[in-house]
């Protein structure tokens, strides 16, 4: 038993290591500015995924524990599970880099209903937070029930954890290979409450096709009104109201000349850093992918900024790189 715990350990201090190591490589590597964070995001979002896959495989508790470690992130850092961490926007950022290399442009939506679908993701995490009411509703224990996230309001757990679902899981299923089977992220929600088989056959492929191809016209669409990340979001904004997490975006209204190139590269279209004035950005829209800082064409007007100090700033990229 002592060698099994020593062997788990083991394993993910190496792949602690590689991560590291990793992410030296791609800031040393990758000169250009515009593309580094974007890089290094990747390269963070496909580490995540594997130590998903990995915790899958090796701890019991594996609901509690991610649930923890999404709670404490979103405390200390805000959305950046969403951008960063969250397999699901993972691959809507690569079905992005499909349509690139097919040279397919993306749509934008209006604000208008870019901000509605904002605001939809409460009305959808309301329906499915009260799902459950229908499965238990005459019992007398219902809000002891909710509270602890037991009987009817058990899959609530799961729903939370929908985005963080691998394509490919350590267990046997529907199409099954060698002890693993394929998956895709709400799958597992949806089949328990989609009733018969033909009923869950055609609301998964439905799913999968919307999805998919909503995600190839518009950059992250499920992301903007997404269920799970409302529940983050609200988190977010509870615990710090219109105080900066500890990583944020800060902007210098002097140096800003509304060229608006911050709107455009958003994948989430969120136009608070183009709107706001200087200071903070505190929406909890932003999911804290620092495009906008990346792509920023003025010295210093964007910073994203650690516990209060500038690790990242934006620059003149008209200039030649090697003029840093």
């Amino acid at each position: 038993m002592a060698l099994e715990i020593v062997g788990d350990v083991l394993q993910w201090v190496i792949a602690a290591g590689l991560v590291l190591a990793g992410i030296l490589v791609i800031l040393i590597w990758k000169k250009d500015k515009t593309k580094r964070i974007t890089y290094l995001r990747f390269f963070i979002q496909l580490a995540s995924l594997f130590a998903i896959f990995l915790s899958l495989l090796i701890l019991a508790q594996w609901p509690s524990l991610v649930i923890g470690v999404i709670v404490g992130v979103t405390i200390v850092f805000g959305r950046f599970f969403c951008g960063w961490i969250c397999p699901f926007g993972l691959y809507m950022d690569f079905i992005t880099l499909v349509r690139k290399g097919l040279k397919i442009r993306y749509w934008n939506l209006s604000e208008r209903s870019n901000r509605a679908l904002h605001k939809f993701r409460y009305g959808l995490a309301g329906f499915v937070f009260l799902i459950p009411l229908f499965y238990g509703a005459l019992k007398a224990d219902v809000w002891r029930s909710f509270l602890l996230f037991q009987g009817p309001f058990k899959p609530l757990i799961v729903y939370f954890l929908g985005p963080l679902e691998p394509l490919v899981i350590p267990w046997p299923g529907a199409v099954s290979f060698y002890g693993y089977s394929l998956s895709y992220p709400y799958i597992r929600e949806i089949m328990l409450y989609a009733g018969s088989p033909f009923s869950v056959s055609l609301t998964v492929s439905a799913f999968i096709v919307l999805t998919v191809a909503s995600s190839f016209m518009v950059r992250r669409f499920w992301c903007r009104f997404c269920p799970t990340a409302v529940s983050i979001a609200f988190l977010d904004k509870i615990r710090r109201g219109k105080w900066a997490s500890v990583l944020h975006i800060d902007k210098d209204e002097e140096k800003c000349t509304k060229c608006g190139i911050c709107k455009r590269v958003c994948p989430l279209q969120v136009t608070e850093v183009y709107e706001q004035k200087g200071g903070p950005i505190t929406t909890t829209m932003c999911m804290l992918c620092f495009r906008c800082a990346e792509m920023c064409p003025y010295e210093d007007t964007l910073k994203v900024k650690f516990g209060g100090k500038t690790v990242f700033k934006s620059r003149d990229w008209l200039k030649p790189v090697e003029s840093d």
